[in-house]
């Protein structure tokens, strides 16, 4: 299958650049996969496709101000970095620019010396592993001087930093958000829960391969990113006993949905797991735990497209694209949603 096959034309005003506000009055096209039909709907009307006995799955990871603009301490060269993924106690996988300025043994400082930072190892896409040095808790370091990571398509600036977490943000690690997520509000999760659908918690850490174009014209070439998961046991009980019951298990965001079916055996049951995954699903994949897909519009040729395109067949998820473009959705991160049953 190539990559060309995934491409449509989408004018740059349908790009969002600020988020809805209320969130969950974006607007939410619903496609039913059995019945083939499409209906506009808002996102806070979603509660009238929730059955009671369903399960909804939510990533709550946070995102982190992982952008970095800091100096190399002997020349004092502007750099600029976003750090992609923990490796472990302050050592991350980092992206940087200008990557000239940043060989082995390069040191660089950040917030005139609250955070310094060695490059030690040079990996595969030209990605640094780099040793940070600070007082205290990087944690609280970043949220001192870090700012939050856009994706590069947000020319806008974000006013209110919370816009880009979901509600339930619990976990920090994340470069990027679980952009499905970001329509909830509490008051709809909480109404949810009351019409008698479980709420279950999985965290996936987003980094920003899942930004990273496919370069390969052959999908399968493709070599996809990894990011690192963790599913505990009583979200994992919650799923097998929808499984069990015949009710849906509803994954918010691709996020959820490649947890689930990394971890799921062939009849869709779960197992708690730590660890990463590197899966790509692309169509022709055979989905075994994921039932219903809350998902945001993506961007041509990417493996977020591939991916919904694999659940909802490809023909069937261009045309929604195209009748969400005729109908003047917003389109990526802050954009609208779609609920494909």
């Amino acid at each position: 299958m190539k990559k060309s096959d995934f491409y449509y034309d989408l004018p740059e005003e349908y790009i969002a650049q600020k988020p809805v506000t209320p969130r969950d009055h974006s607007k939410l096209l619903i496609y039913d996969r059995k019945n083939d039909t499409i209906q506009h709907k808002r996102f806070y009307e979603i509660i009238d496709y929730l059955e009671e006995g369903d399960c909804l799955v939510l990533n709550d990871t946070k995102v982190i101000p992982a952008r970095l603009f800091g100096e190399k301490k002997d020349t004092g060269a502007k750099i600029e970095f976003v750090l992609l993924k923990e490796i472990e106690t302050k050592k991350w996988e980092v992206m940087l620019r200008p990557g000239r300025k940043a060989k082995i043994g390069s040191r660089f400082v950040f917030g005139n010396g609250l955070l310094e930072a060695e490059i030690t190892d040079i990996v595969e896409g030209g990605n640094r592993i780099v040793s940070f040095e600070c007082e205290g808790l990087m944690e609280n370091v970043l949220e001192k001087i870090g700012q939050m990571p856009l994706p590069p398509y947000i020319k806008s600036k974000l006013e209110d930093t919370e816009r880009y977490q979901t509600v339930y943000a619990k976990y920090a690690g994340s470069a990027a958000a679980p952009t499905a997520g970001l329509h909830f509000t509490e008051e709809l999760l909480e109404k949810i829960q009351k019409k008698g659908i479980s709420i279950v918690y999985l965290t996936l850490h987003v980094g920003l391969g899942t930004f990273r174009p496919v370069k390969t014209e052959n999908i399968e070439d493709h070599k996809m990113h990894t990011e690192r998961f963790t599913i505990g046991k009583n979200t994992c009980d919650v799923i097998n006993r929808t499984k069990t019951e015949k009710k849906h298990v509803i994954c918010v965001g691709t996020t959820c949905c490649r947890v689930l079916e990394s971890v799921a055996d062939e009849n869709g049951h779960v197992r708690p797991v730590t660890g990463e995954t590197d899966i790509f699903i692309y169509p022709g994949y055979r989905f075994k735990a994921v039932d219903r897909l809350v998902t945001n519009f993506h961007l041509p040729e990417s493996t977020l497209l591939m991916l919904v395109s694999a659940f909802a067949g490809k023909e069937n998820i261009m045309t929604c694209y195209k009748e969400a473009i005729e109908k003047n959705y917003r389109f990526f991160s802050f954009g609208d949603a779609m609920f494909i049953l």
